[in-house]
């Protein structure tokens, strides 16, 4: 799962990558939105984090499950990232997410739910990527 995820960060990253080019082209500033920038970046960020985390998996101790739930952790978070970056640069609609009023198209989010998903996110990245370390640590 993590390899399949890897290789569709990457394809994302690639492909966003053309989007800002298209982007830059038809700017004054030879600059694409924010956020198209951002999720190009992450893409590919995040598809070499995958390899990370499916190394780790493979030489953790702990049950298959447990390390499948903890990749499933890391990696949902990340898509969800990108998703909304990706949302964020096809409505063109903020340069900063997290600002308030949280602009979603000519609407806004409530602040408790950017709150509360952000600190979801840190809680199953980082948690995700911690019982996969455990389990490599706690390897003979």
């Amino acid at each position: 799962m993590a390899l399949w995820s890897c290789g569709l960060f990457f394809l994302v990253g690639l492909l966003t990558g053309v989007w800002k080019y298209v982007q830059i082209r038809g700017s004054d500033k030879a600059r694409a939105h924010y956020y198209v920038d951002i999720a190009h970046r992450a893409s590919l960020m995040y598809a070499f984090a995958c390899l990370v985390l499916e190394r780790f998996a493979v030489l953790s101790v702990w049950p298959e499950w447990v390390n499948v739930l903890a990749v499933l952790a890391s990696v949902l978070f990340f898509a969800l990232a990108v998703g909304s970056y990706i949302l964020h640069g096809a409505l063109k609609d903020t340069r900063n997410q997290l600002q308030k009023p949280h602009a979603f198209g000519a609407g806004s989010l409530p602040a408790w739910l950017i709150s509360g998903f952000m600190w979801v996110l840190v809680i199953a990245e980082i948690g995700g990527f911690l019982v996969l370390f455990a389990g490599f640590a706690a390897a003979p």
